[in-house]
């Protein structure tokens, strides 16, 4: 029963998975104004995100050989397909994709100066490059510790120093990533105070002069971009926290002795949460992120004011400018 269960969630959350995130990449892909470094690693987070809700759905809905093939077509079901190398590789790399995008607001608002030399476009393709193999390189563990018995059967095989493996993965999937994430939107939210004391009195101040007005005007868009911005990728890394700390957290106990039914209420809800994960975020930008929804306006055919064209894209670095 908890096996139909999980599918028919898998199956459910993948399909709104491939949906959200391919109108994600069409609408970042086709509109102009949506060209931005930071939209860049949104984009690249929702082509990771949609790889794992296509290989999810496919591994949900696939029959199963039985037996297993013997010999080298085996060996290779068992270790990549059977043991989700893939899926698990796709969501690693989704953890790092947002870990980056993070570290990308960080600067931008943190360090300004140091964002431009930083983040050229030549250095956001290698950066999200390596969040690809780094993904690839996370899931190698999956290729061991399931092999064919010789039986027609995938089984788990037991691997010299498992505990540390295990330890080391809850690090740098979750814990490492989650720690330097949560920093971040700290620093930020301080930064951001900081930067609406400056605007709020200056801008009061200036009210008789035009030009003041003008540029104060400006600045308060740019702070109003970076602020939506901020909350819109916040509200990313709370729903990543909900949705994986629960599975998380039952693995690592799992990994030191705890006993685990997988049949379960309760694995099944944290199967569930990881599975919301990978839909969640088109749902995110369409309700909280304001450039996002004037892109999908454009893609639409509808009219745009140039005022919120600036309001939305202001502080982002366009792509073309830094080759």
């Amino acid at each position: 029963m908890a096996d139909v269960a999980i599918r028919v969630i898998q199956t459910v959350s993948a399909t709104l998975g491939v949906l959200g995130n391919v109108l994600v990449c069409v609408v970042i892909g086709r509109v102009r104004t949506m060209h931005t470094l930071t939209n860049a690693f949104i984009l690249n987070q929702a082509a990771i995100d949609l790889m794992g809700s296509v290989f999810t759905l496919i591994e949900a809905n696939a029959g199963r050989p039985n037996p297993v093939p013997p010999g080298l077509a085996g060996e290779l079901y068992c270790r990549v397909w059977y043991s989700k190398f893939f899926i698990w590789a796709f969501f690693a790399a989704s953890t790092y994709s947002l870990v980056a995008l993070t570290l990308e607001r960080y600067l931008a608002i943190v360090f300004p100066y140091r964002y431009q030399v930083v983040f050229t476009k030549r250095k956001a393709v290698l950066v999200i490059v390596f969040v690809w193999m780094l993904g690839l390189v996370n899931s190698v563990y999956n290729l061991i510790y399931v092999a064919p018995d010789g039986k027609g059967l995938c089984v788990s095989v037991k691997v010299a120093g498992s505990q540390i493996i295990g330890a080391m993965l809850f690090l740098t999937e979750y814990a490492i990533p989650v720690a330097v994430m949560l920093y971040a939107y700290i620093h930020i939210t301080m930064v951001l105070k900081r930067s609406a004391n400056r605007v709020g009195p200056v801008t009061g101040e200036g009210a008789g002069n035009h030009g003041g007005q003008e540029h104060q005007g400006r600045a308060g868009s740019l702070l109003r971009a970076r602020k939506n911005v901020f909350k819109t990728l916040l509200i990313v890394f709370c729903s990543f926290v909900v949705c994986w700390t629960p599975n998380k957290i039952i693995f690592f106990m799992f990994n030191f002795g705890w006993p685990l039914d997988f049949s379960s209420s309760l694995y099944v809800f944290s199967v569930a949460l990881v599975a919301a994960n990978v839909f969640v975020n088109p749902v995110i930008y369409a309700l909280k992120y304001r450039q996002f929804r004037r892109g999908i306006k454009v893609l639409l055919g509808r009219a745009v004011h140039a005022d919120e064209i600036f309001t939305t894209s202001a502080g982002q670095v366009p792509i073309q400018s830094n080759a």
